[in-house]
Formats: C-alpha cells, structure tokens, sequence
C-alpha cells in the first residue's frame, strides 16, 4: 500500500511537472515576456496537442499541397496559371512550359521528396521587422536545424539579435542578394518573368531588368537552387490570407513553407516594434505603416494569422 501511494505521489508530480512546462511556453503571443524558453526545453506536446483537434486549423492546413516547384509537365492547372499570371499586372500571352524547360535546363529539378517529412526538424523562421532589435535572440535562432530569412536581411553587426546561421534564403529577383555557400536559394516566383530571371542568373546574365534594374548575376549554390510553386502561393491565399490583399507576402510565404517541412516552428521579427513602427531591423529610421501602404499584402491579417497559430500551437510565436 506505501509503495502505490509513493508511486501516486510520483506520477502526479511528474503531471504538473509537464502542465507547468506548458504554461511557461509561449501560447499565444499576447502579454510581454522578458525570456521565452529554448525550443528544445518546450515539451513536444505543447506545440502539437492543440493542433490535433483544431478545427481552425485542419481546414486551412492541406499536406498535400506542395511547396516547390518540380518541373513535372501540366503540374500547374490552369486555373493556378491564370490566378498567377494577373498577380502583378495584365495578363499577357507567356510560353510558361518553354519557359520550364529552359529553367530547369539551367538549374537542377527537385527530384522525390528534398526533406523527410517524418523527420523531428526544428525550424526558425527569421522575419525582419524592427521588433528584433535589441532582442537578443541570436543564439536561440541559430539553435535550429534550419534557419530561414528573407529578402534584405542583414546579419553583420545583428548577430546577436538575429543570429549567424542561413539555411534557407527567401527571395524573388527585386529582392535578390548574394548567398554564402551551402545556402538554399528559395525564389518565390511572383510572376513568369522571375523564373526567366533566376535561369538567367546562373547562367547568360541577359535579364537585367523587370519592372526595375535586378542583378545580372547572383552568387549562391545553383545546386540547391528550390523554386516555389505558384500553386503554393495560391493555396496561401485561398486558405490561409483568405483572398486578403493580393497575394502573400514573403515573410508570411516562408512560415507556410515551414508548417509544411519542419515538425517544429519558431518565428522571431515579425510585426511591428514595441512602439508601433513598421521598419526593418537594420533601418534607421522609423516611419510608420509603410508595410501596409503597400496595399499589396494585408499586414494586419497576416499578423493575425501568426497569432492564431500560436495560440493553436502550431508554432512558438517570439515577440
């Protein structure tokens, strides 16, 4: 009888040992905190649990939409093709299959799945907002398996606040910078034109100009060179943004890329800083709402989404 009661005492113990961990993790992003813990002390359960049966979720989140584009002949439905083709501007007539055929003549096609979906992977979703100023976040980004960023983002003289490590770089040709070796160039293709430029890129150099001057070339590994689908962006804007400005952002792109290939999201610098700024962390200035007068990409939704995910457990949200 001693011995059951002891081993009662145990097992409750180890119960609230792991409901105060829960508590301690980050749910849902609303109220400050000065310290939110490392991903690898967050119990597993208190990122999936919640999700499992969430309603909000499963009927946004569809795993069989994939993310990058393959090369697959017809692997765009016309009605993809047709949304696509009107993101930025009038429609105009496009050769879109010579167009694949000579992208991935110049780059090499994904072949079968490029991650394993079963695989425990922890991701870190880097967005640039001025909030992670003076975060000190760095070592907690870099701490994940895979680090992904976007567009401009700096990381010389932000190395504590943003980290060090890349391993997935989100861009589309207006955005493009130089890679370090061994980083995944992921173009988000916003329009056919970006998929001529980026076989350009790596190749002639003659595409030099789209609605305005890009780079000629670009240095970073042709070899692990991943182009999003165009049936990616949409199924975003249809499920997710919900028809919401005209299509999603980059940033926003990026964390639905990492629901479907890591097992674990961490999200930093997103949203605006503590006094309600919209800004880069690397800018000096502070002028506010730029972001939303773009009039391109929903702000205020997109936010809203990454909060209800975090609320949902989906992801751990940093503010």
């Amino acid at each position: 009888m001693l011995c059951q009661r002891r081993m009662q005492v145990v097992l409750a113990l180890c119960l609230l040992l792991v409901l105060w961990q829960c508590f301690q993790a980050p749910r849902d992003g609303i109220g400050p905190f000065t310290q939110a813990p490392s991903l690898l002390d967050a119990p597993a359960a208190c990122l999936t649990a919640s999700t499992n049966g969430s309603a909000w979720f499963n009927a946004r989140y569809n795993l069989t939409t994939g993310p990058l584009l393959t090369g697959t002949a017809h692997e765009l439905s016309s009605d993809v093709v047709q949304w696509w083709l009107t993101l930025q501007g009038r429609s105009r007539v496009v050769q879109l299959q010579a167009i694949l055929r000579q992208l991935f003549t110049v780059l090499q096609a994904p072949s079968g799945n490029v991650w394993d979906s079963n695989h425990r992977r922890t991701c870190a979703v880097v967005g640039n907002s001025g909030r992670l100023k003076g975060s000190g976040h760095g070592l907690r980004i870099d701490a994940h398996d895979w680090v992904l960023r976007m567009n401009r983002a700096k990381i010389a003289g932000f190395e504590q606040d943003v980290g060090m490590r890349t391993t997935h770089h989100f861009m589309y040709p207006e955005s493009a910078v130089n890679l370090e070796p061994g980083v995944h160039l992921v173009l988000v293709p916003f329009k056919p034109l970006d998929l001529q430029w980026v076989a350009s890129a790596f190749s002639t150099g003659e595409l030099t100009h789209t609605y305005t001057k890009v780079k000629q070339f670009i240095k970073a590994d042709r070899n692990k060179v991943l182009i999003l689908s165009p049936a990616f962006l949409k199924y975003i804007h249809d499920n997710w943004t919900q028809h919401h400005g005209r299509y999603p952002s980059t940033g926003f792109t990026a964390l639905l890329f990492a629901l479907h290939a890591c097992q674990q999201v961490s999200v930093f610098g997103f949203g605006a800083d503590t006094k309600g700024n919209w800004h880069h962390y690397w800018e000096k200035n502070r002028w506010s709402g730029a972001f939303r007068r773009t009039r391109v990409h929903d702000a205020d939704v997109e936010f809203s989404l990454i909060e209800r995910l975090a609320a949902e457990g989906r992801i751990l949200f940093y503010r």
